[in-house]
């Protein structure tokens, strides 16, 4: 019970780090996000946060990032925190959700369904098409009690035809293939790719853990970001979707370390915030607790005295 008392306190010590005139520029969350043929499991978002829409992975929309207002009796409460647990600042890794949190769809899932439908004789408008796709979402996956299984094409399918009343396979097929390519993705944060450099050069362990097909590697390739990470932990890959720990915990021992050494960043409370907590990890909320990577790197300028970019 102590340990879930100090662990409840968590969101507001961190909260404490962060600029108190800024507001989170993320809406709350809504049904899961869409982001086309690629997918995250849990909840579908809001059509501006919806990820790919095709056959991608789906997670809220960045709207933007800030820095971190670091102020001392924030980081000193914070410090506390982890010493209360853990006898020290243990955090030697970070784990970072994909799709809402790394990397978001360039445009809505909706627009892109729309875009492609013409010349295969779909009528549904954007809001129609984005309501179906939540409905369809939504629906326990029979199948399966995994919705990305290696490529995720039954799933993806699935949702497609739901969406526009499409079952033409040249459509899915274009839909599919658009949401491997880096015209669909693009990172959250400008400044990402000077703040992994840092935590990799101060020895922190990093990975991707994400509810996504087996498209992922590929989309980082073609963003050439997957080589900023020691590690990917992907649900179709480890077969396990988040919340399941397991997926956190293969992360970790890919890794080489505990789960009380990591830390967890994503936008999703319950797969990403609930998810890493039950596999013993700490967690910090993209666009809650942290609104950019750099916020990231301050905490771990505590431990590894990292020179901040």
């Amino acid at each position: 019970m102590a340990v879930i008392a100090t662990r409840t306190k968590l969101s507001g010590f961190l909260r404490a780090l962060v600029d108190v005139e800024s507001r989170s520029p993320f809406p709350r969350r809504g049904p899961p996000t869409t982001n086309g043929l690629a997918s995250r499991s849990g909840s579908v978002r809001r059509s501006s946060s919806s990820a790919a829409a095709a056959v991608a992975p789906n997670e809220s929309e960045m709207v933007g990032s800030r820095s971190l207002g670091m102020e001392i009796f924030g980081v000193k409460e914070y410090e506390d925190y982890r010493r209360s647990l853990y006898g020290g600042i243990t955090h030697k890794a970070l784990l970072v959700d994909a799709v809402g949190t790394l990397v978001v769809p360039s445009q809505p899932m909706a627009q892109i369904y729309r875009q492609m439908r013409e010349k295969y004789g779909v009528e549904y408008s954007e809001d129609e098409i984005l309501n179906r796709y939540r409905r369809a979402y939504e629906q326990p996956w029979g199948r399966s009690r995994r919705r990305y299984v290696n490529d995720g094409r039954p799933f993806w399918q699935y949702i497609v035809s739901s969406s526009t009343g499409c079952s033409d396979s040249q459509y899915f097929e274009e839909l599919y293939n658009y949401y491997t390519t880096d015209k669909a993705w693009h990172l959250c944060d400008p400044n990402a790719e000077k703040v992994f450099d840092a935590l990799q050069k101060a020895g922190v362990k990093l990975a991707v853990v994400s509810n996504f097909d087996t498209r992922l590697r590929p989309v980082l390739r073609a963003l050439n970001c997957d080589h900023w990470f020691d590690a990917m932990a992907v649900s179709a890959e480890v077969e396990a979707e988040k919340p399941n720990p397991t997926i956190f915990l293969k992360a970790c021992e890919l890794l080489g370390v505990t789960p009380e050494d990591a830390v967890h960043v994503g936008d999703d409370r319950r797969n990403d915030i609930w998810g890493a907590r039950d596999a013993g990890c700490d967690a910090w909320l993209w666009g809650s607790d942290v609104h950019s990577f750099k916020e990231d790197l301050q905490f771990f300028y505590l431990i590894y005295e990292i020179c901040l970019p």
